[in-house]
């Protein structure tokens, strides 16, 4: 462990702590730890945190990022799916950064399943997320927890550029639109993979999400994101042949889009999230011929 009272976790200190939980990170739960302090900086500064913010965490592991982010000077829970990991998280706070350790709260659960936290609710999200399931994490969160103002989240940089593509771009896709009904995105950082332990085999990037006001419709969101699946389960289809079954028939939908106001000709890819609610509210309108997921 450091020796200094608020250092970060280097190589050396990963892997010894690693190697006495006796923690082999698995693909499984698509664990790779950051051990480059300059690196866990760098995330908290472009998470743009301020002193006593309430911070939640995702997949803390061995707490490189833990120690950083109560290194700035915010009260952190962070979520961790793995038992071993989440008793030995406030043990690493207590030995490296004991002046911090009554600012760290943990939960053992797996993230997609958490509903409430501990302590006030947090206001940002800041996290090293698994790659497998990256995605998902981030969509819950920003679904449950509508205190979240702002996210930054270091993922696999094809999944960073895909929740932050703009409609018509080659990467715009199912992620990017869900991502829009919560808040804007941007990439803001590629982070090399020699950072990791073990070294991951793709990049990784950071993406910076902060909250804004979801499309105004009198649709639900789920419906909206049954009609964004629809669209794109069938990349090649135009949206009148895509959306024919959750309307009903080619023709139901062709309407719906039609009194949208969106080209039946169109592909999913074009359209933004506000289109894709209007979209779903002229398929509630049109009533009980439209199929409901």
């Amino acid at each position: 462990m450091n020796d200094t009272p608020g250092a970060l976790l280097g190589p050396a200190q990963i892997r010894d702590l690693a190697g006495r939980l006796g923690v082999r990170p698995t693909k499984t739960l698509g664990q790779n730890f950051v051990h480059d302090a300059g690196t866990v900086r760098k995330i908290v500064r472009s998470a743009g945190l301020t002193p006593g913010q309430r911070v939640v965490e995702v997949g803390p592991g061995l707490g490189s990022l833990t120690l950083g982010l109560l290194e700035a000077d915010v009260s952190v829970v962070a979520v961790e799916i793995d038992p071993v990991l989440a008793a030995q998280l406030p043990l690493t706070v207590r030995e490296t950064a004991p002046d911090r350790a009554d600012r760290l709260d943990v939960v053992l659960q797996d993230a997609l399943t958490v509903t409430e936290l501990p302590g006030p609710p947090p206001t940002a999200l800041v996290a090293n997320l698994p790659y497998n399931v990256a995605v998902p994490v981030l969509l819950t969160f920003l679904e449950r927890f509508d205190s979240l103002e702002r996210v930054l989240v270091m993922v696999q940089a094809e999944v960073a550029d895909r929740l932050a593509a703009p409609p018509g771009s080659r990467t715009y896709g199912i992620p990017s639109v869900k991502a829009a009904w919560y808040a804007t995105a941007r990439r803001t950082a590629t982070i090399g993979r020699s950072v990791f332990w073990p070294v991951p085999n793709v990049d990784s990037a950071l993406v910076l999400l902060e909250r804004r006001p979801a499309p105004v419709t009198l649709a639900s969101r789920q419906r909206v994101f049954a009609v964004v699946d629809a669209a794109f389960a069938q990349r090649r289809k135009t949206l009148r042949g895509a959306l024919a079954q959750i309307a009903g028939s080619p023709a139901a939908a062709q309407a719906a889009l039609e009194a949208a106001g969106v080209d039946p000709g169109a592909r999913g890819e074009r359209l933004t999230v506000e289109e894709f609610a209007r979209i779903a509210e002229a398929l509630d309108a049109a009533g009980p011929g439209t199929v409901v997921p």
